[in-house]
C-alpha cells in the first residue's frame, strides 16, 4: 500500500538523520524503527489509521493530543519519551511561522480579567488536592526545588529552595510577609515557623486554600498567618497596609505579558519603602511567543495551563522598572528545576497505579 511505504521510506529518512532511540508499532502489529537499536527506550503503539498525520508531520501539540485523544500509547520512561518526542519533532519539521503568528496573535489579545484568570487557576491547581499528594514532596511545594549540593532528595531540597527564598529577602522576626499564590501555604507556615514573620498569603484555588487552613490550624499559626482566597489586585494598602516584605513564586506565569507592568506597579503599591519582594517564575527563552516551542506552547495552553504566558527576562527587567521596582539580583534556577522535573516524573510513574484508580473516579 502506498501509505506503508510512505511511511517506511519516512522512518528510514529519521534513523538515518537522528538515529532516535524509539519504535513505532501499528495496530497491525507492523513495525519501524526510528535508530539502530536493539532494544529502543520508547515504543510507540498507533492504535488506528487516525494517529498517522500526528506523526508524519508531528509537533508536540499533535502528538500530545493524540495521546490524550488515545490515538497513540507509549512504553518506556516519561522523562525519555519528552526528551524522544522533541528529538522527532526537531528532525521532522519544522515550525510554521503562521501557527506562530497565530497564536502571538491569540496571546497578546487574551484579556486577563478576574473571572477568567479564577477560572484558569481553578482548571488546574483545583483539580484534587489527594492528585498532587501522590507526586509532590511533603510540603507540597509546586515549584523548582533547591539543589544545594546535588545529593538532597525532593523533601530536603523543597525546604532548602524556601529557606533561600527567605533569607535571600532577609527576612526578619516581626518582618510582614505577603505570598502571592501561596499555594499550600508551605512558604508562609516556613516564614512564620522558623523566621517570625507575620504573614498574608492569598490564593485563587479553593482546594489550596482549604488544605492550606487546614495545615495552617494544625500547626498552631492562625495568630501569625492570614490566609484568603483573594485575587492580589483586591489587595489594598488602606486595608491591608504595606508590607516589608512580598513573595511570588510561580503565579506570574498567569498574569499575561501586556499586564507585566500593572502587576510589578500593584507590588510596589503594596511594599513598604526600602522593602524587598522576590519574584520567582518560569521565562522562556524565546524574545516572541510562540517562538521556537514546536507546538509545546500550544499543548501547554489547552491541556496544562490554560491562558499562561511565558515572557522573556529581558521583558520582565523592562516591566518591573515600568512598574516601580528596582531590579538587584538575579538568579537563574533552570538545572534545578530540570532535576526536580525528573524527581517529579519518577515519583509521578511509582504512583501511576493510584493517579489511575483515581482517575477513573472522576
Amino acid at each position: 500500500m502506498l501509505w506503508e511505504k510512505k511511511l517506511a521510506q519516512w522512518a528510514a529518512e529519521i534513523q538515518e538523520r537522528a538515529n532516535i532511540s524509539a519504535r513505532l508499532v501499528l495496530w497491525n502489529g507492523q513495525h519501524y524503527d526510528f535508530g539502530r537499536f536493539a532494544t529502543p527506550q520508547i515504543i510507540f503503539y498507533i492504535n488506528s489509521a487516525a494517529a498517522l498525520p500526528s506523526l508524519i508531520k508531528p509537533n508536540i501539540s499533535s502528538l500530545g493530543e493524540a495521546y490524550i485523544k488515545g490515538k497513540i500509547d507509549f512504553a518506556g520512561k516519561l522523562a525519555d519519551l519528552i526528551e524522544i518526542a522533541y528529538s522527532l519533532v526537531e528532525n521532522t519539521t519544522k515550525p510554521s511561522a503562521k501557527l506562530s503568528h497565530i497564536y502571538r496573535r491569540f496571546a497578546h489579545l487574551f484579556a486577563h480579567t478576574r473571572t477568567a484568570d479564577k477560572k484558569s487557576i481553578q482548571y488546574h491547581y483545583d483539580l484534587s488536592n489527594q492528585f498532587y499528594q501522590l507526586w509532590l514532596d511533603q510540603n507540597m511545594v509546586y515549584s523548582c526545588a533547591y539543589f544545594e549540593n546535588g545529593d538532597e532528595d525532593l523533601d530536603t531540597a523543597q525546604l532548602k529552595k524556601i529557606d533561600h527564598i527567605l533569607t535571600k529577602i532577609q527576612l526578619k522576626p516581626g518582618h510582614t510577609l505577603l505570598d502571592i499564590g501561596c499555594g499550600w501555604g508551605a512558604l508562609v507556615m516556613r516564614a512564620a515557623q522558623k523566621f517570625g514573620a507575620k504573614c498574608v498569603g492569598v490564593t485563587l484555588s479553593q482546594k489550596q486554600f482549604e488544605l492550606a487552613t487546614e495545615r495552617i490550624n494544625q500547626a498552631g499559626l492562625t495568630k501569625q498567618i492570614d490566609l484568603r482566597l483573594q485575587d492580589y489586585r483586591d489587595l489594598t494598602t488602606g486595608l491591608n497596609g504595606q508590607f516589608d516584605r512580598i513573595t511570588s513564586v510561580g503565579m506570574f506565569e498567569h498574569v499575561g505579558r501586556k499586564n507585566l507592568p500593572s502587576y510589578f506597579s500593584k507590588i510596589s503599591a503594596l511594599l513598604k519603602e526600602g522593602g524587598i519582594m522576590m519574584n520567582h517564575g518560569i521565562t522562556s527563552t524565546a524574545l516572541k511567543p510562540g517562538e521556537n516551542s514546536l507546538g509545546g506552547d500550544e499543548f501547554i495552553d489547552h491541556y496544562v495551563f490554560p491562558n499562561g504566558e511565558l515572557p522573556h527576562l529581558s521583558l520582565v527587567l523592562a516591566a518591573m522598572q515600568q512598574g516601580g521596582l528596582e531590579t538587584f539580583d538575579i538568579e537563574n534556577l533552570r538545572r534545578h528545576y530540570a532535576r526536580t522535573l525528573t524527581f517529579w516524573s519518577e515519583r509521578f510513574e511509582q504512583q501511576a497505579p493510584k493517579i489511575k484508580a483515581w482517575r477513573l473516579r472522576f
